[in-house]
């Protein structure tokens, strides 16, 4: 199981059919929506499913629910030192929880920037060429939840006051969490009304139409398929994020996917060498970017065939992944980024002051806690 996108779906069935000329082994791939890869129990599809690609932020819960198997199998570790080395900023140990490895990197992604090259001479550099722009409606921001929550953690790390991940403390502090909440009303008031319901698909499908005005979207995460020439009326370019504090293209909020193998899988090890296989330097750089997909080992992101055909999407990107941030992970987070992207979203749409949207995520975190942190002695990082 994968996510509809030609992104997510057309690079497996790719390097499926490969791996089915390779092993004599077929695969079939199913896809949902993006909102459904974001928020859609992962037991449910390991119970449906020997193979499914998933985000981050689920391996606490997935550890919780037993119903994934670890890939740090026995035997492999030579492999696995070649995975990790090719991670794209976090990537790799993002997927690393309680000490065993619970999907490898397919897919390197966090917030970065996308432009129109067609109609800027340059991208903004600076969060306030971005507001210039906003104010001439040539500004879209995804902000349809958890994209919302997402814009709140990049501006934040990028102010240099990034999210705690340990649920128990405080997301962030009020004042400086108060300051993150009110650029994002700003920003919010200046591009349309429409954003609180589009995520980045949508968001890019606007900026690449024949007569769209936007030229350019901030802070989204970035989509490769609109940096090739030909898939949509106008091409993309994607760089790294303006900056709104003084440190660079740092704290962007990490995203992308990993492949992951079902505990319930009556064919385990046969998905675990696909999972190797398909997450591996050569393959990634070859028959997986050409299909279209969105590498998520360094191999691909420094080759320059890769680069070639995508006008730069990666070289361009790279130091905006390599400062992500790692979202929070522990079992409960997953509950919390929908809650949290309400409350964000509601605090914009209905004029609520900074310090109360903050203290009600700060309380929202803490809730999030399994059992066992929240019963333990306050402090800790």
């Amino acid at each position: 199981m994968t996510w509809s996108h030609p992104r997510g779906y057309d690079p497996m069935v790719a390097c499926s059919s490969l791996w089915q000329q390779k092993t004599g082994i077929a695969i079939e791939w199913d896809k949902r929506s993006l909102q459904d890869f974001e928020s859609f129990p992962v037991e449910e599809l390991a119970r449906a499913y020997d193979l499914i690609v998933i985000d981050h932020p689920h391996v606490g819960q997935i550890t919780a629910e037993s119903c994934l198997a670890p890939l740090d199998v026995a035997g492999r570790e030579a492999e696995r030192t070649a995975l990790a080395a090719g991670s794209v900023g976090e990537s790799y140990p993002s997927y690393s929880w309680q000490g065993r490895q619970w999907a490898f990197p397919i897919d390197a992604a966090s917030q970065v920037q996308a432009w129109r090259p067609d109609a800027l001479d340059a991208p903004p550099t600076r969060w306030t060429d971005v507001l210039d722009l906003a104010k001439q409606g040539r500004v879209l921001l995804p902000l349809r939840p958890p994209h919302v929550l997402m814009v709140f953690y990049t501006l934040a790390g990028n102010l240099g006051h990034p999210c705690a991940i340990d649920p128990s403390r405080d997301l962030i502090d009020v004042e400086a969490g108060s300051e993150v909440f009110e650029a994002m009303r700003e920003i919010a008031a200046l591009v349309e009304p429409a954003c609180v319901e589009m995520d980045p698909i949508a968001v890019s499908e606007r900026m690449a139409e024949a007569d769209s005005r936007i030229v350019c979207t901030p802070l989204i995460y970035g989509y490769v398929s609109y940096a090739m020439s030909g898939f949509r009326a106008h091409r993309l370019a994607f760089t790294d994020i303006p900056a709104v504090g003084s440190s660079g293209p740092i704290g962007s909020a990490l995203g992308g996917t990993g492949i992951a193998v079902s505990a319930f899988s009556k064919a385990r090890d046969a998905a675990i060498d696909f999972a190797y296989w398909v997450a591996s330097g050569d393959v990634q750089r070859g028959p997986y970017a050409t299909a279209g997909g969105q590498p998520g080992h360094a191999a691909a992101w420094e080759d320059e065939a890769v680069n070639a055909a995508t006008g730069n999407f990666y070289r361009n990107t790279r130091a905006t992944l390599e400062g992500a941030w790692v979202r929070p992970r522990h079992d409960g987070y997953m509950a919390f980024q929908q809650a949290a992207s309400d409350r964000i979203l509601s605090g914009i749409t209905s004029g609520h002051k900074a310090a109360q949207v903050v203290a009600d995520l700060n309380g929202l975190f803490r809730e999030s806690a399994p059992a066992q942190v929240s019963g333990a002695a306050g402090g800790g990082a």
